[in-house]
C-alpha cells in the first residue's frame, strides 16, 4: 500500500465515498492509503448530540457526507455548534460508523473567504497529480496530460496572477497551437472546478494584460507566449 505523501490529503466527498476498505482496514483510493484528509463544503444539516456534533457536509461533488466532531467538555469552543448554510473545511480521517462512511473530524472551521473553497479543489487537482503522476478533476476522472512542463503556483504568483489566473493561462497556452486557439465551452469543460465567473474575470485580467487574446471570434482565445 502506498502512503501518502502530504500530511493532510485534500479530497472531495465523491473521493471520499468512492473509497475502499483494505485488508488491514484502512481506506484507500487506488493504491493510496488515506490518514488526514481536508475536505471542504456547505453545511446541509446539524444535530447535535451529547457527545458530538454530527453535520451533512455537501461539496456539490456527491450527496452530502456525514461529519462528526466528538464534544469536549474542557472546551466550550468544540461546542459550538455550526448552522446550515456555513461553509467549512474540515480535517479529520474517514471510518465507517453504523455501516456507513463518515468523517471524524478533528478540526472544523468556518471560511472566512469563499475563494477557499477553491483554493481547496485546486489543491485536490493538484495532490492528485502529484500522488498519482496523471491529471484529474475532482470527481476522478481523468483529463488530457500534457508533456509541458507544470508552472508552480508560487511562479504564477510572481508573474503577477492568482492560481487561477495561471491555471487558465496555463490550458490556453496549451492549446494555442491550435490555428483557433480554445473556444470559452472547452476552457471550461477543461476547467470544471473553477466556477464560470471566475474563468470570466480571470480572462479579463489575461486579455488586458496582454497574454491572452480572441482569435477567430470572441469565444476563443490564445496566448501571446
Amino acid at each position: 500500500m502506498q502512503k501518502a505523501t502530504l500530511q493532510i490529503l485534500p479530497c472531495t466527498v465523491s473521493q471520499l465515498l468512492s473509497a475502499s476498505l483494505d485488508h488491514s482496514g484502512a481506506f484507500a483510493i487506488g493504491d493510496l492509503e488515506l490518514n488526514q484528509v481536508s475536505l471542504v463544503g456547505i453545511v446541509r444539516k446539524s444535530s447535535p448530540c451529547s457527545t458530538y456534533n454530527q453535520y451533512s457536509v455537501d461539496d456539490m461533488t456527491g450527496p452530502p457526507l456525514t461529519v462528526r466532531q466528538w464534544v469536549n467538555a474542557d472546551d466550550a469552543s468544540d461546542q459550538l455548534e455550526l448552522q446550515p448554510g456555513v461553509y467549512v473545511k474540515v480535517h479529520g480521517s474517514l471510518r465507517v460508523f453504523q455501516g456507513k462512511k463518515s468523517l471524524l473530524a478533528m478540526n472544523i472551521h468556518c471560511l472566512k473567504d469563499l475563494n477557499e473553497i477553491t483554493s481547496h479543489m485546486l489543491e485536490v487537482v493538484y495532490a492528485h497529480k502529484q500522488l498519482f503522476g496523471k491529471g484529474c478533476d475532482v470527481n476522478m476522472n481523468a483529463l488530457p496530460v500534457s508533456d509541458a512542463p507544470q508552472t508552480s503556483s508560487e511562479e504564477y504568483m510572481a508573474r503577477g496572477m492568482s492560481t487561477i489566473q495561471g491555471q487558465v493561462l496555463h490550458v490556453i497556452s496549451q492549446h494555442s497551437v491550435k490555428q483557433d486557439g480554445i473556444s470559452f465551452q472547452d476552457l471550461t469543460t477543461l476547467l470544471d472546478y473553477i466556477g464560470i465567473q471566475e474563468i470570466r474575470k480571470s480572462l479579463a485580467f489575461l486579455i488586458n494584460e496582454g497574454r491572452v487574446f480572441s482569435s477567430m471570434d470572441e469565444n476563443h482565445f490564445k496566448s501571446t507566449h
